[in-house]
C-alpha cells in the first residue's frame, strides 16, 4: 500500500479508504461481527483510514468494537451535524451541539480521541466562525486531532480559511466531496481550492452509489436495495454513461469496480476514495485493483464519455444550498 499525506496534517493515509456506513447492523451487514472480520481484512491488507458518522445508526459502536486493540493504528475519522432525532437542536454546526455530539461519538467508538472530526453537511444557521470555534477548542483538549467538511461549496471552504487566519482558530485540514466517473463536478472549484489550501481530500461514492459495480446494467432489473429510495439510481443519463464505461473497461481489460477506483485515486487533488463494502467479496474484488493505475489514453477516453468538471446528473444525497430548496429565498416579494 503505498500511503499519502492527509493535507498538510503529516498523517498517513492509504488511497483507499473503508467506508463504515454498510457496517451498520439496520441498512447493511446484519451480523457485527461479520462486519469486524472485513475491518479486521481491510487493515490486514494496509487500509488504514475508517470513515463512519453518527447518523449511520450503529455504525460507530460496530466499529468501535471491532479495533479493540488495533485502535492505535487506524486513522478514525467520524462526522456530525446530520439530524440524530425530531429535537431541532440535535443536528447543525453549533457550539452547542459538538460538545455533546463528540461526547457520544466518542463513547461508541470506545475510544479517548477522534483522528478527523468532519461536519457531514453545511449549517447555514450558525455562523462558522461558531463551528470552528468549537472545534478548535476539541483539539485543544485532545479530544480530536484534525477537522474537516463534507459536500462543502468552494465558496464556503475559501470564507472557513479566512475566518480561521482571521480570528486565530483552527482551519479545515479535509474535505468530503462526491466523485466517481458519473459526478467530476468538484474538478472545476472544489478540488483546486483544496489544494490551493493544503487539504486532503477524501471522496466519497467512488463506485456511484452502485451502478458503477457492473450489477447494473441498462433495460435490466435494478437489483439494488437502495434503487427505490434514490432517484440516480435509474436516472437514464447515468445509466446511458455506465454503459460507455462497461465498454471501456473491457477494452482495458479491467473490471469495471477496478476502472472506477483507479480512476477515482487518480486525480492530484484526491487523497483517498472511500470505498463502502457489505460483505468480504465485495472487499476483496476491490483490494485486487489497488494497484491498478490508467493510462492518459484510458482517461482521455474518460474525458470524452464524462467531461471533466461535469456531473451526469444530479445525485440525491449531494448539498443543496437553502436558496435552491426554497423558493422565497430567490423571488422577490411582490410589491404591495
Amino acid at each position: 500500500m503505498q500511503y499519502r499525506t492527509l493535507g498538510r496534517t503529516g498523517i498517513k493515509v492509504s488511497p483507499y479508504a473503508l467506508g463504515a456506513l454498510m457496517f451498520a447492523t439496520h441498512v447493511g451487514n446484519p451480523d457485527p461481527d461479520d462486519s469486524a472480520r472485513i475491518i479486521h481484512r481491510a487493515l490486514d491488507a494496509g487500509i488504514n483510514l475508517i470513515d463512519t458518522a453518527d447518523v449511520y445508526g450503529d455504525s460507530e459502536e460496530v466499529v468501535g468494537r471491532a479495533l479493540k486493540g488495533r485502535r492505535d493504528h487506524v486513522v478514525l475519522a467520524t462526522k456530525v451535524s446530520r439530524p440524530m432525532g425530531d429535537d431541532p437542536n440535535q443536528q447543525g454546526a453549533s457550539r452547542r451541539y459538538i460538545v455533546t455530539a463528540v461526547e457520544n461519538s466518542l463513547r461508541r467508538l470506545r475510544t479517548d480521541h477522534i483522528d478527523l472530526y468532519q461536519i457531514q453537511r453545511p449549517d447555514p444557521a450558525t455562523d462558522i466562525e461558531e463551528t470552528l470555534s468549537a472545534l478548535s477548542d476539541l483539539i485543544h483538549s485532545g479530544k480530536v486531532r484534525a477537522i474537516g467538511t463534507s459536500t462543502m461549496p468552494a465558496s464556503d471552504i475559501v470564507e472557513a480559511q479566512w475566518v480561521a487566519e482571521r480570528r486565530g482558530l483552527a482551519r479545515f485540514h479535509t474535505e468530503q466531496p462526491p466523485y466517481s466517473l458519473l459526478d467530476r463536478g468538484i474538478e472545476r472549484e472544489v478540488l483546486p481550492v483544496a489544494q490551493r489550501h493544503g487539504m486532503g481530500t477524501l471522496v466519497w461514492g467512488p463506485l456511484g452509489q452502485g451502478l458503477l459495480t457492473g450489477r447494473v446494467r441498462k433495460g435490466q432489473q435494478n437489483e439494488l436495495r437502495r434503487a427505490g429510495f434514490f432517484r440516480h439510481l435509474n436516472d437514464e443519463r447515468r445509466l446511458d454513461a455506465v454503459e460507455r464505461f462497461i465498454s471501456l473497461a473491457e477494452e482495458a481489460g479491467l473490471p469495471l469496480t477496478h476502472l472506477a477506483m483507479a480512476f477515482a485515486i487518480a486525480h492530484p487533488g484526491v487523497t483517498s476514495a472511500i470505498v463502502g463494502p457489505r460483505t468480504m467479496s465485495h472487499l476483496d474484488d476491490l483490494l485486487a485493483g489497488v494497484d491498478v493505475a490508467l493510462t492518459d489514453d484510458i482517461l482521455d477516453r474518460i474525458d470524452e464519455i464524462v467531461p471533466p468538471g461535469t456531473d451526469v446528473a444530479p445525485l440525491d444525497q449531494a448539498y443543496v444550498p437553502p436558496g435552491l430548496q426554497r423558493a422565497g429565498l430567490r423571488r422577490r416579494p411582490a410589491a404591495a
